[in-house]
């Protein structure tokens, strides 16, 4: 898998966590929620935040790399 199809996939997998996360919360709303959110979903989405971003950067380097060795 490329960098570019990697990218891909971690911002699909961050909408559909959001999409999920919002669903369980329409049936799940009380403190138990909110510090499982805190704690695990909201650390995870931003690590993967963390992630895209990275690979954005590194997909930049790549570029860079590519014309100058051209």
């Amino acid at each position: 898998m490329g960098l570019y199809e990697g990218r891909g996939q971690l911002g699909k997998l961050l909408k559909d966590l959001e999409f999920r996360w919002e669903s369980a919360r329409m049936d799940w709303d009380d403190e138990q929620a909110r510090r499982f959110e805190e704690r695990y979903i909201e650390t995870f989405k931003s690590d993967l935040k963390t992630a895209i971003s990275a690979m954005d950067d590194m997909a930049a380097l790549m570029v860079q790399i590519r014309s100058d060795c051209e």
